[in-house]
């Protein structure tokens, strides 16, 4: 992992940024965007491909961090359904990242109890990375660490219409009946065991969620890091955490102070 954590026969110190950290009130799920690989790279002179092989140390870094964290779940936002559209031999050269890093994580991932998931379009995958995907997760299923999930290929909005399309063929199969509730839609979501994410952390500055978990994220936290993904280190993800133990999440209600203030109508 990072700094000497890697190292056999070294225990890693724990980041004293997390002597501050609340441990009553981590989130329990953290989703990230994972944005500025490429101008990064560009920054420095370097084509893209080098900015998302950089990219790799913050992917170890986020993971580390969870763990010190204890985090139950965390999301990371690895390749979008738009990102197809770039060149193929960027393409390419992303798939071998993923399987090179799954490669070198997979005993850590293993001798750690992390139980590794994917979401999105699987099947869309080339052939070679997805069946390591596939093992990966089946190896890990029944594992009770922290619940680390890919979205790969993965768009919100194409989540939601394959969500629909598939309610209306069980509607059509006469396999269900009557109106659709939040709750039933849910269901159908392609990991509708996990919850909803307390945080939503995006890299690069950018103030958009770039179609990532468009229903899951309804009621997440955002914290905007101004730095780029490669440059993404623990104390960045301990820093999101504190930030989000400064809020105070109402879900459309008022806080306690508030409420004994309102009056009628006078709520927004």
């Amino acid at each position: 992992m990072t700094g000497n954590s890697g190292d056999a026969g070294t225990k890693k110190e724990p980041h004293p940024m997390l002597r501050l950290v609340d441990r009553q009130r981590t989130p329990e799920h953290v989703g990230i965007i994972m944005d500025g690989n490429g101008r990064w790279a560009k920054a420095r002179g370097l084509v893209r491909i080098e900015g998302h092989k950089a990219g790799i140390d913050g992917v170890k870094a986020a993971v580390e961090a969870a763990q010190d964290l204890k985090l139950k779940y965390l999301t990371l936002y690895a390749f979008s359904v738009e990102n197809w559209k770039r060149p193929a031999s960027e393409v390419r050269a992303l798939f071998q990242l993923l399987s090179r890093y799954i490669d070198q994580e997979h005993k850590r991932i293993l001798d750690t109890g992390i139980r590794f998931r994917v979401i999105g379009r699987i099947a869309d995958l080339p052939k070679g990375p997805r069946a390591k995907l596939e093992k990966l997760i089946e190896e890990t299923r029944d594992a009770e660490g922290m619940t680390l999930t890919l979205a790969l290929s993965y768009g919100g909005r194409t989540e939601i219409a394959d969500a629909c399309d598939t309610i209306v063929r069980r509607t059509l199969a006469g396999e269900r009946e009557g109106p659709v509730t939040e709750a039933e839609f849910a269901r159908h979501l392609y990991a509708p065991d996990l919850p909803d994410p307390d945080l939503l952390i995006r890299t690069s500055g950018e103030y958009r969620v770039s179609n990532f978990l468009l229903w899951q994220i309804a009621y997440s936290e955002l914290v905007i890091l101004d730095i780029l993904w490669p440059d993404f280190r623990e104390e960045h993800f301990i820093e999101a955490v504190l930030d989000f133990q400064r809020r105070e999440r109402r879900y459309g209600g008022v806080s306690g102070a508030a409420k004994r203030k309102a009056t009628p109508g006078a709520a927004r």
